[in-house]
């Protein structure tokens, strides 16, 4: 097998170098290789392999991949921001082979069709890349075929595991507010619902990382010998030419495994020649420092960071970092224990407990529900002029953009099992489609040992007229009208909201499982006529009852007895502040090395050509030029697609059919 964790003293040229075995990186080894099995192809990947990792393999165990000790994720700490409370943001990255489709949460969500044609880029508008898009997937949900794949290697389905009663009660109380059930919201054209979301995942319940639908097949079968696979290490810059031809890459091991790797000393770079071609997919985060340590960049950045030679001037390597930023909601239901996985969370079942029983619940990846939303021209009015122009200028003439993505996931996900009571959570996910804010990341030194911290500002909540704070400011709330009218509702997390003045109307509840909040409203309310006469207690206003119901008959009542939370400006301040302190990434990172026109900042040409350079490439999210309103894993996949058909037609002479043969 051709995976190796030091690469044989032999190995010293190959034809194709790949820097980063990522989403896309994958991808394109795969398709290369099943395209011409003597085309020898060299994988360097930072992290370690994954291959048959039951907490990668196994949907349900996602969350247990992300603490430092699992040494599945690079971490990119950012400049302290004085706009996010002074924290010091840390942006993580996908840390083993398959990237971020190894470690992610396995949404399966497309960008929308106006996406990809606002990138404005030859081949790349929503007709041309439909094609590539169809190709990757084997599609188990319900659509159409003229935009969805059968026969490809990423399986999507719902798993095989469920929460019904999650779905249902989030999709009837999304409904009562106007957002309907979207039976296929990842059509590229529909927008503004809800749905029972589909993953990356096996009808089995198997995740489906680009390692293991496009890799690890061809390393195992004995048919591909020419294909290399290098973990535990990292390319530390592109071998340039005077002609600035890439000829090779320097790489170092990743000290984190720098005990199983008996050779070379940590911080001595060894060299590897490519015949044909570079091609750098090291992520968002890492292919911009590869770059500047090669020589191409802003030479002002590159001679700071004590580069060697600058040998092109591309001042938008690094620039117009991007991402989308998140919140957590934290809500108590009533939800039973084959609900959510809180006692998994929480240590009271272990993993490999629930493997050794064959637990369905190792199928679920905890999402059944999500969306993509606007506010109405109403509540876009409430958020203030500057946000009304914004609004005309980006969103309102085009109704396939959604302004938020939401999603609920089951158990407690930002939130220590230690720091509440046993039971069972569920958490609101809010991420903004396109921030207006950017960042950029660069390198600070040049050194071989590559530890000097980078120059990373992520940028969120920068833009000039808050108009991203406004945005999360808008979900929270709309997103918790729809949670307060779900039956499963038991009050929230105080620890996982805002810190309401004393006496808001808008603070926390904690309701007993056996109540629901319409019912716990009509009591209230019932008190509040007794006590005061006004109609409000507990910081709720509520619909009149019927004169003559007893007050202590607890019944299930209709969520339409429940009206909207009225919020003051002391309550917006505290959101605000809320916001501010728990903002965080989204690991969609993207647009570092974008696709545009040179003198736009762009980095890449519309066949992935690092400018100023040949034989150089970039298939990564660095590429993308504009955000898109989806989680970014699809995308990458697609990319990755479309980046293995480009350099197949140059470097073979061929295209790839749509099913991944030359033709």
């Amino acid at each position: 097998m051709g995976l190796h964790k030091q690469l044989p003293d032999d190995l010293t040229e190959v034809d194709i170098i790949i820097a980063g075995g990522g989403t896309a990186g994958c991808i394109v080894a795969g398709r290369l290789a099943a395209a011409d099995p003597n085309l020898s192809i060299l994988v360097i990947e930072w992290g370690r392999d994954n291959h048959n990792d039951p907490l990668v393999v196994n949907p349900a165990f996602w969350k247990f991949l992300f603490p430092p000790a699992a040494k599945s994720s690079i971490f990119y700490m950012g400049n302290k921001a004085p706009q996010l409370a002074n924290r010091i943001p840390i942006v993580p990255a996908g840390g083993l082979l398959g990237g971020g489709s190894s470690i992610n949460v396995q949404m399966y969500t497309r960008a929308q069709r106006s996406d990809f044609d606002s990138w404005n880029t030859p081949g790349w508008s929503t007709q041309d890349l439909i094609p590539y898009l169809k190709k990757l997937e084997t599609y188990h949900g319900p659509g159409s075929p003229l935009v969805h794949g059968y026969n490809g290697p990423v399986h999507i389905s719902n798993g095989g595991f469920r929460s019904k009663n999650i779905m249902d009660d989030m999709l009837q109380a999304a409904s009562s507010l106007g957002y309907p059930e979207i039976v296929d919201l990842q059509d590229l054209d529909s927008n503004n619902g809800y749905q029972r979301w589909l993953r990356n995942n096996s009808p089995e319940g198997k995740r489906q990382d680009t390692a293991h639908t496009y890799l690890h097949p061809l390393l195992q079968d004995g048919n591909h010998p020419n294909l290399h696979v290098l973990v535990e290490h990292k390319v530390f810059r592109v071998i340039l030419d005077g002609e600035n031809t890439a000829k090779g890459v320097e790489f170092i091991p990743n000290p984190d495994f720098i005990t199983e790797i008996p050779a070379p000393a940590p911080g001595i770079p060894r060299k590897v020649t490519a015949r044909k071609m570079v091609i750098l997919s090291a992520g968002a985060c890492g292919t911009p420092g590869i770059l500047e340590r090669s020589g191409v960049g802003n030479p002002e950045i590159l001679t700071k960071a004590g580069v060697e030679k600058v040998r092109v001037d591309l001042p938008g390597v690094g620039h117009d970092y991007q991402d989308h930023h998140l919140t957590v909601a934290t809500y108590k239901t009533c939800l039973g224990e084959e609900d959510t996985p809180d006692k998994l969370y929480a240590g009271i079942v272990t993993p490999e407990a629930l493997i050794e029983q064959e637990n369905p619940m190792t199928r679920w990846n905890t999402v059944d529900i999500a969306a993509k939303i606007r506010p109405t021209e109403e509540e876009v009015s409430a958020l203030g002029e500057e946000f009304e122009k914004a609004w005309e200028r980006d969103f309102k003439g085009n109704e396939n953009k959604p302004m938020m993505l939401s999603a609920a996931l089951a158990g407690l996900v930002n939130i220590p099992s230690t720091s509440v009571p046993e039971g069972r959570y569920l958490s609101i996910v809010n991420y903004t489609a396109y921030p207006y804010s950017r960042g950029y990341i660069h390198i600070t030194s040049a050194g071989e040992e590559m530890t000097a911290p980078l120059d990373f500002n992520v940028g969120f909540f920068t833009d000039e007229k808050d108009l991203d704070i406004k945005k999360l400011v808008w979900a929270y709330k709309k997103t918790r009208e729809v949670m307060r009218r779900t039956k499963l509702y038991r009050g929230e997390v105080a620890a996982g909201h805002p810190e309401f003045p004393a006496g808001s109307q808008a603070a926390c509840l904690d309701l007993p499982v056996e109540m629901t909040l319409a019912d716990h409203l009509h009591i209230t309310q019932k008190q509040g006529l007794e006590m005061n006469g006004n109609g409000k207690m507990n910081g709720h206003a509520v619909h009149p009852v019927p004169n003559g119901d007893a007050l202590n008959t607890v019944t299930e009542r209709e969520p339409e007895s429940i009206l909207n939370l009225v919020y003051t400006k002391a309550d917006d301040e505290a959101i605000e502040e809320w916001l501010r302190k728990t903002v965080n990434t989204t690991w969609h990172s993207l647009g570092t090395c974008k696709m545009a026109p040179r003198e736009k900042k762009g980095v890449v040409d519309d066949k992935l050509n690092v400018y100023g350079t040949r034989a150089l490439k970039v298939v990564d999210l660095s590429i993308v030029p504009e955000n898109v309103g989806a989680n970014t894993c699809n995308t990458a996949m697609m990319i990755g697609e479309r980046g293995a058909d480009i350099i197949a037609r140059e470097v073979l002479g061929r295209e790839l059919s749509f099913k991944g043969e030359l033709v």
